[in-house]
């Protein structure tokens, strides 16, 4: 099983942290500290794995990783899971450095780099989502996780997105037709006069 996915720069600036078993805040940083130190002495052409750190679970837990520009996208997992398989979907074939994950959020923001990361943090999580989720991999197919992706971006098209939720309301209530307006308001013994009101 997945136990983290992190993703940080080549400084140890956290990009992108999920853990899917509970671990205390501090206890988290200290992991992502030990993690990156672990990764970053590494040379580039040595194995792409390692034993976890004392952290996080030591021989039991292995840490599979690979080093993009300025990213260094790091899966912990525990040795029920296959080095090669998380490998595999870390790295796509022998002659591609790019990865189902990579190479999805490369599509999806036209040559991915770390600002992407940063300011479509929830696009980010979501297309992580579609390939893993509660520390088990869904999916590999890059076409289904981009096809997803898509829709869910014409889903927020048609319906405005976010930040146009002001304007619909605002719309909504001055497209509503009311038979008249009512003068007087009634409800048991109190009696309510609504003062006339101009239209918008």
């Amino acid at each position: 099983m997945i136990k983290a996915i992190l993703i940080f720069n080549n400084h140890g600036k956290p990009r992108l942290i999920r853990f899917y078993e509970y671990f205390a805040e501090d206890v988290q940083q200290q992991i992502i500290r030990e993690t990156f130190r672990l990764v970053s002495k590494r040379d580039n052409n040595v194995c792409n794995f390692l034993e976890g750190g004392s952290l996080i679970g030591g021989s039991d837990y292995k840490l599979i990783y690979r080093h993009y520009a300025t990213l260094y996208f790091v899966f912990c997992v525990d040795s029920s899971e296959s080095e090669l398989g998380i490998l595999d979907l870390i790295q796509v074939g022998c002659l591609h450095i790019d990865s189902v994950f990579v190479e999805t959020l490369d599509k999806c923001f036209e040559n991915v780099c770390e600002l992407d990361l940063i300011f479509h943090m929830d696009k980010v999580h979501f297309i992580l989502q579609e390939v893993v989720m509660g520390g088990m991999v869904l999916e590999t197919n890059m076409n289904e996780i981009v096809g997803q992706v898509e829709l869910q971006n014409r889903m927020e098209k048609s319906e405005g997105g976010f930040s146009a939720a002001p304007t619909r309301a605002v719309s909504a209530v001055k497209n509503m037709i009311l038979p008249e307006m009512p003068r007087n308001i009634n409800i048991g013994d109190i009696n309510i006069k609504v003062p006339s009101l101009s239209p918008f």
